[in-house]
């Protein structure tokens, strides 16, 4: 269903979703539901996924970015969550390597710090045989000096020495959105802006939502066998509204990261390091900057936008002073942020910091079933715990077979990449064709880093609309956004589709007119329309780069 990812083709989707009956619905657009639909659709199942906000806005756009392990886990012994999500790091790097980078981490160790020298050399170890870490990238242990030389800015009158280790760098949002596009390839109908207001029934049994287009207002149902809720912090808004909340729950934490020029805080590589309350925080380089977090505090506000609060920035910015002291940081450095909110299952006496990760599958009397927890690194696993309770369902109910899950041999749209090495080939022959229109490495490696191969195709309409700057480039990427990748909307584009909003908000200022122009006239928005984008974008600039103090204490 390649022709329903064109924004221009909205009216046709719906129309197919309305006439349709599904095996499966699912409800949610992040990483988990694509994952899921990726899974369903490519064993052979009829399948829909809706979303009333865009794909990946919810959680899966505002993590910390990585395929991780979570070495933390390793201490809270969840050697099962630590084995299998350190496994699926190497089964998504093969799958789209321009997308999932390999990453040196740094954890130095500090005098009275989380980690000492021997349980940090005992664990990193334990952590890469629970991992299948390859010899080559297993952890390796530095001395003061040596730490030191790979991390000047660190404070060397606590640093005893440090543990080098692998993890891998990803674009959340984008490898969402990757996954649902190569669902498309195998069938599945998905579609952004679209509510699940409530549940369809049949002989007391959920048989599809009804719903509403978000952006034309329309009202249609969306009829099947089997609906699936991965609604992430929103999942139990829906279990009530099936009337089937129980004892379990979701208990939602916040995650606040911060953005900051690189050249405020240089450092060489990623570094996972202690800040005084005795958690444990990321930096994290990525081009012209470097974003540093997560905090992880208790969370009941407004879903759709958590704020990054002073507190949230002030905690983080002590935190890097405290570790880097001679970057000498103040609030007025942080340029951007996101807040995100975990979907975690509430366990009565822990904090937010010490809540499980591992995600649970609810089914409810009507049948709905809703999955909550859970990782980034973990989706495809997720999503195969899941399709194996919907085909052992449909197989009884339908009388039909279904193939075993093989996502782990499904290149991910826009890889094809034989390895990293085949990345960097390519970046060099995507700049080798841009530089002579006055364009930098950095322009190269953030389209492949974004596009894959795709870049190809974005390419090939640069030059043919002869418009050779960044204004073309952009309104290049606008055009394949459009056409290939729902976008409709300014934050689409913005935010999931480019990062630029975190990595590169003063673009967004500077290019918000020619981009609102550009979408006006293919998606032949109105005044009103023009004028509520651009209150939006401003809103987003806003939320990123704002800090308020929070409630409690203003």
């Amino acid at each position: 269903m390649q022709k329903f990812l064109a924004s221009t083709n909205r009216a046709d989707l719906i129309e197919y979703l309305t006439h349709s009956t599904f095996d499966l619905l699912i409800i949610g657009g992040g990483a988990t539901g694509a994952g899921i639909a990726l899974d369903a659709s490519s064993r052979g199942m009829k399948v829909a996924l809706i979303d009333k906000q865009d794909f990946a806005a919810g959680t899966s756009s505002r993590s910390t970015k990585l395929i991780h392990g979570g070495l933390r886990y390793l201490k809270q012994l969840e050697i099962g969550l630590v084995r299998e999500v350190g496994r699926e790091r190497a089964t998504v790097h093969h799958l789209a390597p321009h997308l999932v980078v390999s990453e040196k981490m740094l954890l130095p160790l500090i005098k009275g710090g989380t980690y000492g020298k021997f349980a940090t050399s005992l664990g990193l170890m334990v952590y890469d045989v629970l991992a299948g870490v390859e010899s080559a990238d297993q952890r390796v242990m530095l001395t003061k000096e040596e730490t030191m030389d790979r991390e000047p800015l660190l404070k060397e009158e606590i640093v005893e020495g440090a543990g080098l280790y692998a993890e891998y760098r990803t674009d959340d949002a984008r490898l969402t959105l990757e996954v649902i596009k190569t669902s498309s390839l195998y069938g599945s109908a998905p579609i952004n802006y679209v509510e699940a207001t409530d549940f369809l029934y049949e002989n007391d049994r959920v048989t599809g939502a009804s719903c509403k287009d978000l952006i034309s207002g329309q009202i249609f149902d969306i009829h099947a066998v089997q609906v699936v809720s991965a609604a992430g912090p929103w999942v139990d808004e829906l279990r009530t509204i099936n009337k089937s909340m129980s004892e379990k729950r979701l208990h939602l934490t916040k995650g606040v990261h911060i953005v900051i020029p690189h050249e405020k805080l240089p450092v060489h590589q990623s570094v996972y390091f202690d800040v005084p309350d005795g958690r444990m925080v990321f930096a994290i380089p990525r081009g012209r900057i470097t974003y540093v977090g997560t905090t992880d505090t208790d969370y009941k506000g407004d879903k759709e936008n958590p704020l990054t609060n002073k507190e949230d920035v002030e905690y983080l910015v002590n935190g890097i002073n405290n570790t880097f002291p001679s970057v000498n940081l103040t609030i007025d450095d942080v340029i951007s942020s996101w807040a995100g909110l975990r979907p975690l299952i509430h366990e009565e006496g822990k904090s937010a910091s010490e809540l499980s990760r591992k995600d649970e599958i609810f089914l409810s009397d009507t049948k709905l079933l809703s999955i909550a927890g859970g990782k980034l690194t973990g989706y495809r696993k997720m999503a195969e715990r899941v399709v194996d309770v919907v085909a052992k369902r449909l197989s009884k109910k339908l009388n039909k077979h279904y193939k075993k899950v093989f996502t782990n041999e499904i290149i991910i749209s826009g890889g094809g990449f034989k390895d990293a090495h085949d990345v960097e080939i390519f970046k060099e022959h995507v700049f080798q064709q841009l530089k002579p229109h006055g364009f930098s490495v950095y322009d190269a490696h953030y389209l492949v880093h974004n596009y894959g191969q795709q870049t190809d195709t974005i390419i090939d309409y640069f030059f043919e609309q002869n418009e050779l700057n960044l204004q073309g480039l952009i309104k290049a990427e606008l055009w394949f956004g459009i056409n290939f990748e729902m976008v409709n909307a300014t934050m689409d584009f913005f935010s999931r589709r480019t990062g630029r909003l975190y990595f590169d908000i003063e673009s967004v200022r500077q290019y918000k007119d020619l981009v609102i122009g550009y979408l006006a006239k293919e998606l032949s928005w109105d005044q009103q329309r023009i004028e509520q984008e651009n209150d939006w974008v401003q809103q987003a600039i806003t939320l990123a780069s704002h800090f308020p103090p929070s409630e409690k204490k203003a």
